[in-house]
């Protein structure tokens, strides 16, 4: 099942990755450039100002276009959390090929498909990575014993109403 969900998924997280090294890339050219601008800056054409005043802008300038670059790198950062987010979504909600789900269906133990069985709750639609991903987050979980005692213990009490 980790097979399958890693397969189904990869595409899109190879895009992601690449997306975000492109972008990165990109934005470090740009903040190497805005804050080479910023260095280039001359207040002196500002002496109507006074000299003090140049003087401050003279000193803080450096802290303001760093202050710059973090804001646009905290834009960036939010903006490619959110395509990767959005991204991750799409995958989930893909529709698992036939192919692969006969191999599922066919290499699994009873347990593990106790628990594909638990995870799929919309059973009018086809089965998604979405739900394969939260079956492996349940076998993880212990998902399957957690059903196999849920199993027995509603057996018992079934059991235990027929006898009253």
């Amino acid at each position: 099942m980790r097979t399958a969900s890693f397969k189904l998924t990869a595409t899109r997280k190879i895009i992601v990755a690449v997306v975000i090294a492109v972008v990165a890339l990109i934005w470090y050219d740009l903040l190497n450039r805005l804050l080479a601008f910023g260095d280039g800056i001359d207040y002196a054409g500002l002496h109507v100002m006074g000299a003090e005043a140049t003087a401050l802008l003279q000193r803080y300038n450096p802290f303001f276009w760093w202050a710059l670059v973090a804001l646009c790198t905290i834009i960036i950062a939010y903006f490619l959390v959110l395509f990767a987010r959005s991204s991750m979504r799409a995958a989930r909600l893909r529709q698992i090929d036939e192919h692969t789900f006969a191999q599922l269906s066919d290499g699994l133990s009873p347990p593990a498909l106790d628990v594909l069985l638990w995870a799929w709750q919309e059973r009018d639609e086809p089965l998604r990575v979405g739900d394969l991903q939260r079956a492996l987050e349940g076998l993880r979980a212990h998902r399957a014993a957690k059903l196999q005692r849920a199993a027995r213990q509603l057996a018992a009490l079934e059991q235990a109403r027929r006898r009253d």
